[in-house]
């Protein structure tokens, strides 16, 4: 699917969100301990999926279709509400409760948020957005040492 180049970066970072999900689901699959899978998680919200919140909250204006803009707000609450429960708990079903609302609402965005932007707003409004973006920090690797989903 071609993305508005003004989107890039966020679909990039989406690109990262997936793979998150693709660890967590072969460390589970691999019986890793509930710690290291937590730990992970952990790591990856703090050093990119809560500042990619962040970003697409103060960069995207709010949308006028009021479904889609709940939905949004809605799915930031419940992977931040997972990130608390997983470290109040050692629940396995958690971890994968996490890939899972990961997983959906990234396709989400990317199958009906990211099209909507595109087709609704003006060129000079999505240029704003794409500048926007270039001034929020967007961490392209995964540095993270325990590689337990290999």
């Amino acid at each position: 699917m071609k993305r508005n180049e003004n989107l890039v970066p966020l679909s990039r970072d989406h690109h990262f969100g997936l793979l998150c999900c693709w660890k967590i689901r072969q460390g589970i699959k691999k019986e890793v301990s509930y710690e290291r899978i937590k730990n992970y998680i952990n790591y990856y919200w703090e050093n990119n999926l809560h500042n990619h919140f962040k970003t697409e909250d103060d960069v995207l204006p709010e949308l006028s279709n009021e479904g889609l803009q709940n939905q949004i707000e809605k799915e930031h609450r419940e992977i931040s509400r997972l990130i608390g429960s997983i470290n109040q708990s050692d629940n396995q079903q958690l971890l994968s409760d996490f890939a899972d609302a990961l997983y959906k609402h990234i396709r989400f965005e990317e199958r009906s948020v990211f099209p909507y932007l595109e087709e609704h707003l003006s060129d000079e409004q999505m240029d704003t957005i794409g500048v926007e973006l270039s001034n929020h920090h967007h961490k392209e690797e995964d540095d993270y040492v325990d590689e337990f989903w290999k």
